[in-house]
């Protein structure tokens, strides 16, 4: 049942300011409850509480008697030292050697952050001392390395989705709902994402590449076109170079819904090889195949 008229009050959270601080020492020095002195600033008693805690130091008098007094200046230094301190805390002291080899890496031999951190935890390299990816980007982001985002292999070539008017597309074989679910585990050798990728320089520079799921194995072949033709060429070169061994090698092909691939089900009728097609413009569904494109 809808309520009009809600009896329940809506508590909001304001920092206690210099002014608040002043006038709960007044209170208190009046003797005043911590449930007067809240109602009289406008906040909870347990917020009161904290407060008298953290601006309560000890004192002397003459004849060297100690006594317990809040004072205002201190509670608001306290506050705002707390402050300070509060969040994240840097880690680059403590990873010096670590963010050394990583300008290295990034900056001769082009590779990304992420490869970085894969490498040096893969060979267990400054236990301890390293930063994980995330964090690698972020000190880039805030200027604290000696890289730029300029720099990144691949990040300066992100750009924003521009609005298009999509038409529907040809689905050319079985989608990937009717993949088996296995297949999305990597715990199995045998099933690969293909995609093309063209030059920069020329349209007529085509490469046809396959990555292998669960080891990111990568195949790279050079093919004369963007066209189904040259990848049915470049499939059937696979085939007798693998052999028998193809279907055991390729148990599954995923795919897009790109003319080129237009082919790529026929070609393989004749090996157990099953080929799947994803949604159109769902790049996502064959994500390790884009990746590696992406740093090649």
């Amino acid at each position: 049942m809808a309520q009009t008229h809600s009896t329940t009050s809506k508590h909001s959270f304001n920092h206690l300011t210099p002014f608040d601080r002043g006038k709960i020492a007044a209170l208190h020095a009046d003797g005043k409850s911590m449930q007067a002195i809240a109602d009289a600033v406008g906040c909870h008693k347990s917020t009161i509480s904290r407060e008298l805690k953290r601006g309560t130091v000890m004192q002397m008098k003459s004849g060297r008697t100690l006594f317990q007094a809040y004072f205002p200046e201190t509670g608001q230094f306290q506050y705002e030292k707390n402050r300070t301190e509060c969040g994240a805390q840097f880690k680059l002291d403590g990873s010096i050697e670590f963010i050394r080899f990583a300008e290295k890496k990034i900056l001769e031999d082009k590779w990304s952050p992420d490869a970085v951190r894969g490498f040096v935890r893969l060979h267990g390299l400054f236990e301890g001392a390293s930063v994980c990816t995330k964090t690698l980007y972020n000190y880039i982001d805030m200027g604290l390395l000696g890289v730029r985002n300029i720099d990144l292999p691949m990040k300066t070539r992100l750009n924003t989705k521009k609005k298009r008017s999509r038409k529907n597309k040809r689905v050319l074989g079985r989608s990937i709902e009717e993949r088996p679910a296995a297949v999305d585990q990597r715990e199995e050798f045998g099933h690969w994402e293909i995609d093309t990728v063209i030059g920069k320089k020329s349209q007529d520079e085509v490469l046809l590449t396959l990555t292998e799921r669960k080891t990111r194995k990568e195949i790279i072949m050079k093919i004369g076109a963007k066209a189904s033709e040259a990848v049915t060429k470049a499939m059937k070169r696979l085939q007798k170079q693998s052999g028998y061994r193809f279907s055991s090698v390729f148990k599954t092909i995923t795919s897009d819904n790109g003319s080129e691939f237009a082919e790529l089900a026929v070609s393989l009728e004749k090996e157990k090889t099953e080929v799947y097609f994803t949604h159109p413009y769902t790049s996502s569904e064959r994500g390790t195949n884009e990746r590696h494109n992406g740093l090649s």
